[in-house]
């Protein structure tokens, strides 16, 4: 299918053009009609299935369809999402893909002063994007007023959960009109989500392009056994790989993002962080830098890195396991998308064998072991190290995983 069979207007097939784009993917073949009939819809896919078009096409349509009936300046669609880096990555979108018309959006989020964002409102918004705290706001300051939306959508709102933002939220809803149309979108649906989604939709439909805790097909997982104290000589270890074009790292948290990128900058590898101790401004200029090769590796931590839309991002490494199997899912769905193909590697120390049992019990995936690497966790009599039975073994050149094309499933061992 192409996007000229899903009746979309010829200003948005000529913005799809612009971006070199003419083959939807899964869930926007799925979801744009829908939208466009003007049914709510319940998404379950994770950020990388290219759900930011499968709303911002439809929904520009819709409006730019009923230009002629709209009060101007008042605010007809509202997208709330839970990080700034995203809520941002959306306007971008919606600049490239409503380039052709004559619709106005902005954005709004916290951590910056508003007065920029209270000019952009004043002067008039059709589609409004924001982190719940600062719409909040701006909305008790009296900027904004949620009587006149249409439109609807909650991006990401397991993270909204994972956040704390469920409240707020709440209390956002509370202020939109009954009668409206709501786009609901979440990579996972624990019961409060599943609770919060019958709350606010009205006979939705269900898009489900990606099951809950699957990952991306694109992307080559590798896991390297080490030791804790070695993990930096094992980063440095694997970014000697020229295959490794750029990489984002994921750490636990905001003091062991700092310290990594000073250990990488010692060595003379261009890297910088990117973790909610940081400013706006700060992280912005890390991320744009990385996005134009000004730095070869962007360390994250995992809150700050949902949103994160990299092109051609070729290789994810997990420095530290994350507690929450889900989160791992996440954080190799930054690479392989858009049929791009992608590495995940991921470290993992004594400390961590069973958060990485977890991840393979819940992703019931074959992940290969790279065992010929020059940091081999240590066996002593006093620590007994006891891997998952029947794991599969990688020899792979030089120990770095991702420089060979992937195993053929008959070849592997589930473990």
């Amino acid at each position: 299918m192409t996007f000229n069979e899903l009746n979309l207007i010829a200003p948005l097939l000529k913005a799809l053009e612009t971006e070199g784009y003419t083959q939807p993917t899964p869930i926007q073949e799925q979801a744009i009609p829908i939208v466009l009939r003007q049914q709510d819809l319940l998404g379950c896919a994770q950020t990388g299935t290219g759900k930011t078009a499968a709303f911002a096409l439809p929904i520009l349509q819709l409006l730019d369809a009923a230009h002629a009936e709209r009060a101007p300046k008042h605010i007809k669609v509202l997208i709330l999402t839970p990080t700034r880096e995203l809520a941002i990555q959306i306007g971008e979108s919606f600049a490239a893909y409503g380039r052709n018309l004559r619709l106005k959006h902005t954005v709004i989020f916290g951590g910056v002063p508003q007065g920029s964002q209270v000019q952009a409102l004043n002067r008039g918004v059709d589609i409004l994007i924001a982190t719940p705290g600062r719409l909040l706001d701006l909305m008790n300051q009296g900027y904004i007023r949620l009587s006149d939306i249409s439109i609807f959508v909650l991006d990401e709102a397991d993270r909204m959960l994972d956040m704390g933002f469920i409240h707020d939220v709440k209390r956002v809803v509370s202020k939109l009109p009954q009668k409206r149309q709501t786009l609901f979108f979440s990579a996972t649906m624990p019961t409060e989500i599943q609770k919060l989604a019958n709350t606010i939709l009205t006979h939705p439909q269900m898009v489900a392009v990606t099951p809950p805790a699957t990952t991306a097909e694109m992307v080559t997982q590798s896991v390297y056994f080490t030791n804790k104290k070695d993990k930096r000589q094992m980063l440095l270890h694997v970014l000697k790989e020229k295959t490794i074009k750029n990489a984002l790292v994921f750490t636990r948290t905001k003091h062991g993002a700092d310290k990594v990128v000073k250990d990488l900058q010692k060595e003379g590898i261009k890297a910088e962080a990117i973790h909610g101790n940081k400013s706006q401004n700060a992280r912005q200029r890390a991320l744009g830098n990385f996005k134009d090769g000004a730095i070869r590796v962007l360390v994250a931590t995992d809150i700050a890195a949902r949103g994160i839309d990299v092109d051609l991002l070729s290789h994810v490494i997990n420095y530290e396991i994350p507690e929450v199997p889900e989160t791992y899912v996440h954080r190799i769905g930054r690479t392989g998308r858009a049929g791009a193909s992608g590495t995940a590697m991921s470290f993992c120390d004594q400390e961590e064998m069973q958060d990485w049992r977890n991840i393979l019990k819940i992703t019931s995936q074959k992940i290969p072991v790279v065992d010929n690497h020059p940091y081999p966790m240590e066996q002593t009599g006093k620590v007994q190290i006891n891997l998952p039975k029947n794991k599969e073994v990688v020899h792979r050149p030089n120990a770095v995983a991702g420089a060979s094309s992937r195993h053929n499933g008959s070849q592997r061992r589930r473990w």
